[in-house]
């Protein structure tokens, strides 16, 4: 079943204020993204820690006209392209997220608005070509049940979902085997290798100068 051409559309404080982009761009741009980190651990040699999803980056380029076209433009029901530019401007400047919707795709997300760049071109006077770039947002949420709901501050936490309980148990100490790094040896304690330095800090005098080198029988102290 064919799709019907999309719409773009801004929305501004739930649907208060909106913006129907008069004139489609060529492209739907969208980049998502994941994080990851490589590094090079001794015994072991180049090593990549995967890490969290990062927000998604939008991107649209297109114009303002000045006079209604029925060739290009969506609706008639067109502004001064001015206002269109002081609208975007007043949003961005808010502090508040806006809805980017795409008609006809997936795309429904709260987006913060990056990037706004305008200009007015000789030959086209009236017209404002434009590009601007979104990052998704995320809404965070305050937790106010429960023990431990607020920090020591007296400010609440807040948490982008339901936090698990950490159920493992982390020993005292720890015996250097062959083959063994600290990068290795917080993976198995901690379950995060990134948290080799503090087992380093607290060990300084028994690991020596370079946290590279473990001797098997080493006892280590596990912070």
């Amino acid at each position: 079943m064919a799709r019907g051409k999309p719409q773009f559309w801004l929305k501004f404080n739930n649907g208060e204020e909106v913006l129907w982009f008069p004139v489609n761009p060529p492209t739907i741009s969208a980049v998502s993204l994941h994080g990851f980190e490589d590094i090079d651990v001794s015994n072991i040699g180049e090593y990549t820690i995967i890490g969290n999803g990062r927000l998604k980056e939008f991107s649209m380029s297109s114009f303002f006209p000045r006079d209604y076209n029925a060739s290009y433009c969506q609706h008639p029901r067109l502004k001064d392209p001015w206002e269109y530019v002081k609208m975007i401007e007043r949003w961005q400047r808010s502090g508040k997220p806006v809805r980017y919707i795409v008609t006809n795709t997936p795309i429904n997300t709260a987006v913060t608005i990056r990037n706004f760049e305008y200009e007015e071109r000789g030959g086209e006077p009236g017209d404002i070509y434009f590009t601007l770039d979104l990052k998704e947002y995320v809404f965070l949420k305050v937790d106010k049940k429960g023990a431990g709901s607020t920090k020591a501050n007296g400010t609440p936490k807040l948490t982008t979902a339901a936090q698990r309980p950490n159920t493992r148990q982390v020993p005292s100490s720890y015996t250097v085997k062959s083959g063994d790094s600290l990068f290795k040896i917080s993976a198995t304690v901690y379950g995060n290798g990134n948290n080799w330095r503090k087992i380093y800090d607290v060990n300084k005098k028994t690991i020596g100068a370079n946290p590279n080198v473990l001797k098997p029988g080493q006892k280590l102290v596990i912070p």
